[in-house]
């Protein structure tokens, strides 16, 4: 039976745990920290980190040796009509930063996906190679139905919002907390006075549409207190 792709396992509430690395990780020490296989994608950022082309190309080839799916925070919200350009790149996957506005999720759906359903782009040598799949046609069905797309929600506006912009096409809404306490603090007789409060409300809001939250920094020992909750990816 094939196993699973990683969209997949989001749609289907299972438990999920990723890692975070560098861009700049030498090759040679990505591979030792990939053989290890105790998490299920790896995670790259170019919003509070150095970015270069060549090095997320180099990246994912990488990641391709142990099937490891990589998952790509791109610079900004307003970079979504970029995102087709990334995935050229190699990455499985796209995390979209600060998000507040359904016309941004839009946006972001439409340059991640092939038509019919998205207007992404027909190209890129260094794209995620599909097994089986090297048609044009076949091609775009595969990635549209196993890329994985993240908008992550950092203000009170997008977490009391977090249904709108879980629209189709949209796998994971992601927290960042740093810049969601700041926003916490900016209301401070709000309902929702704490990030756990906000995971768990955006939580109660997703429940039964088969898009996952993501939390980031949870120690493993606390995950489960998070599962609880209804949050079923860690990073």
């Amino acid at each position: 039976m094939p196993k699973k792709s990683l969209k997949q396992c989001i749609h289907d509430g299972e438990i999920i745990i990723g890692r975070g690395a560098s861009i700049l990780t030498e090759p040679d020490q990505l591979r030792s920290i990939l053989d290890k296989g105790d998490f299920d994608y790896i995670w790259i950022d170019s919003q509070h980190s150095a970015f270069n082309e060549e090095r997320l190309v180099n990246f994912c080839n990488v990641a391709d040796e142990f099937d490891m799916p990589v998952q790509f925070r791109i610079n900004h919200a307003r970079s979504a009509y970029l995102i087709g350009n990334y995935l050229d790149l190699g990455p499985m996957g796209i995390e979209v930063p600060q998000v507040e506005l359904e016309s941004t999720v839009d946006e972001a759906i439409d340059a991640f996906y092939y038509p019919q359903f998205g207007k992404r782009s027909w190209g890129g040598a260094s794209r995620k190679v599909a097994p089986e799949h090297h048609g044009r046609l076949e091609y775009a069905q595969w990635w549209n139905e196993n890329g994985v797309l993240w908008v992550q929600i950092e203000s009170i506006g997008s977490v009391t919002n977090a249904r709108k912009l879980a629209k189709p096409g949209v796998d994971c809404l992601s927290f960042g907390p740093s810049d969601l306490s700041f926003s916490i603090e900016s209301y401070p007789n709000h309902f929702l006075r704490t990030v756990d409060d906000c995971a768990r409300h955006v939580a109660e809001q997703l429940k039964g549409t088969g898009v996952a939250v993501c939390l980031r920094g949870v120690a493993s020992e606390d995950q489960g207190r998070y599962v609880d909750m209804g949050v079923t990816m860690f990073l």
